[in-house]
């Protein structure tokens, strides 16, 4: 195949969703309420917590990073998005591409691992009360955090390097809104066997072994909650992690249907809609089950407007 067939950098052309065209306004204006209210509630979780000395607890720190990964993920995807809403079909570079799904990579692989340290932290709370001060200390808790985002960027660094350094043949046209994995793999005319391997290698630490840690993590939690003689006992004590294992179940499982199960026979509109599920409605759930359901966050708040009121 001549050179001339391949490209490294030229433009590709994003579809977004071309059957809601007709409905490009509304579209265009609820992604974007969508997207600000997204950034307004993890940017305010974020400062509560380093605010109120009340939160600096492992938990909230965890949930600071949290946020933090999920800023990183809409920014990553949205801003685009509504260029392609406007345009009705959308352009991004070849570099551009391949950064966008860099950090759209690296904002999955840390949401995962952060859950995965987020369901120990409410382990220990929770099974091993007596100890807890003293195992999740300050420095345990830095460490886990420091972890979880250098083995996201480092690991999915060789991936996409794998990634950018293929041929992908003309058109360069993408069914999608973003530039996701499979749209793009299935554009590529190399040989895709060592990417393949590649991601196969990264998701049994980032995304297999995390959801198992996940699930035991919970086996244990519950047996401990059961035993609880009173109700309220064990409604205070579920109430604890909640809000965490309906984030884990919802974002585990998008994830498992878009990358781990078949996807022949799966339509694209299918894959887009749950693209668009945890890359733009979750990070937006996630602070409204954090917040507006925690009195401690509540109480941070209205300390804080009274702040700046007054």
């Amino acid at each position: 195949m001549q050179e001339s067939n391949f490209t490294s950098n030229n433009d590709f052309i994003l579809l977004g969703f071309q059957s809601l065209q007709t409905f490009r306004t509304m579209s265009f204006c609820v992604i974007l309420v969508i997207y600000s209210m997204t950034l307004c509630g993890n940017l305010l979780i974020i400062t509560l917590v380093f605010y109120s000395k009340n939160l600096q607890t492992p938990m909230y720190l965890f949930l600071t990073q949290l946020s933090t990964s999920d800023i990183m993920l809409t920014t990553a995807i949205v801003p685009n998005m509504l260029h392609t809403i406007v345009n009705e079909v959308g352009t991004i570079s070849f570099v551009g591409c391949i950064t966008q799904y860099y950090f759209f990579a690296v904002s999955e692989c840390s949401e995962c691992l952060l859950l995965t340290v987020m369901s120990y932290d409410r382990y220990l709370a929770i099974c091993n009360p007596l100890r807890y001060n003293c195992i999740m200390d300050s420095n345990l808790c830095i460490k886990l955090i420091i972890i979880s985002w250098l083995i996201s960027f480092s690991l999915l660094l060789s991936d996409t390097v794998t990634m950018g350094l293929m041929h992908f043949c003309g058109p360069q046209i993408i069914d999608h809104f973003f530039c996701d994995y499979l749209p793009l793999l299935e554009l590529s005319c190399s040989d895709t066997s060592v990417l393949q391997l590649e991601v196969i290698f990264i998701s049994l630490p980032v995304l297999i072994l995390p959801f198992i840690l996940i699930i035991v993590s919970y086996v244990y939690i519950i047996q401990v909650i059961l035993r609880l003689p009173s109700f309220t006992e064990r409604q205070k004590a579920f109430s604890t992690c909640s809000s965490h294992l309906t984030t884990v179940s919802i974002y585990f499982s998008t994830l498992f249907c878009i990358y781990i199960l078949p996807t022949r026979g799966q339509s694209r509109s299918i894959s887009k809609v749950f693209s668009l599920f945890y890359t733009v409605v979750t990070p937006l759930t996630n602070p409204i089950k954090y917040s507006l359901r925690n009195k401690d966050m509540k109480k941070a708040f209205e300390k804080y407007i009274c702040k700046i009121v007054i």
